[in-house]
């Protein structure tokens, strides 16, 4: 059977939510398949997110992976393109750790490329009026870390890897930031994982940001 992993991340920087997290739990409680999804709230901290994983693709071998978190000040869905090999924390994690000018993994190439279909994705996820963007660049924080660590594993080469972006949610939205409502953040990710399984091509069109 076909096995896809979304993940989310945990609360950080004193919000009391993350809509990733919140959104991943949503789509888990709907998901009718016929795939096996698997699904987790990552860590926001280096070492942990990284370990948690890690120990998540080795468990259930998955065809398609999808990381997602939440990029505060963006105003749609980003589905990341690029994962770049470098951690420069401007705030620490949330287990106290900020590293900066490290690497995300010493013997590791400079970048990945997503494998995911992204400018197919991002363009079904606009389609349902959701606002979303294909971008160039996921930060040097645990969003981009936890890309690169999906995408650098052994053995990666027959699964589809990559990572989006969300807003804050409506529902819990710092004031004067720009937010989606939940449901069509879930949407968004839903979409995101239909694509992911049924493109086997992705679609070519100039697009992408770095904000």
């Amino acid at each position: 059977m076909t096995t896809v992993l979304l993940t989310g991340f945990e609360p950080f920087a004193g919000d009391a939510t993350n809509p990733s997290g919140d959104a991943v739990r949503r789509v888990a409680d709907h998901w009718e398949g016929p795939e096996q999804l698997v699904t987790a709230v990552l860590p926001v901290e280096f070492g942990g997110a990284r370990h948690r994983l890690l120990e998540l693709i080795a468990t259930h071998d998955p065809d398609v992976v999808i990381a997602t978190g939440l990029a505060g000040g963006r105003i749609g869905i980003s589905v990341e393109r690029v994962a770049i090999n470098l951690m420069d924390a401007r705030i620490p994690d949330n287990a106290g750790d900020q590293p900066v000018d490290v690497p995300s993994s010493p013997d590791g190439p400079a970048a990945h490329f997503a494998t995911l279909p992204v400018k197919a994705i991002t363009a079904a996820i606009a389609d349902a009026g959701i606002p979303a963007a294909v971008s160039h660049s996921a930060g040097t924080f645990v969003c981009n870390h936890a890309m690169f660590t999906a995408l650098d594993v052994n053995g990666s080469g027959h699964r589809r890897a990559g990572f989006i972006h969300v807003p804050f949610a409506a529902e819990h939205a710092p004031q004067g930031q720009p937010a989606l409502p939940l449901a069509d953040i879930t949407e968004a990710l839903r979409i995101a994982l239909r694509t992911a399984l049924d493109t086997d091509v992705d679609t070519s069109y100039a697009a992408g940001t770095i904000a």
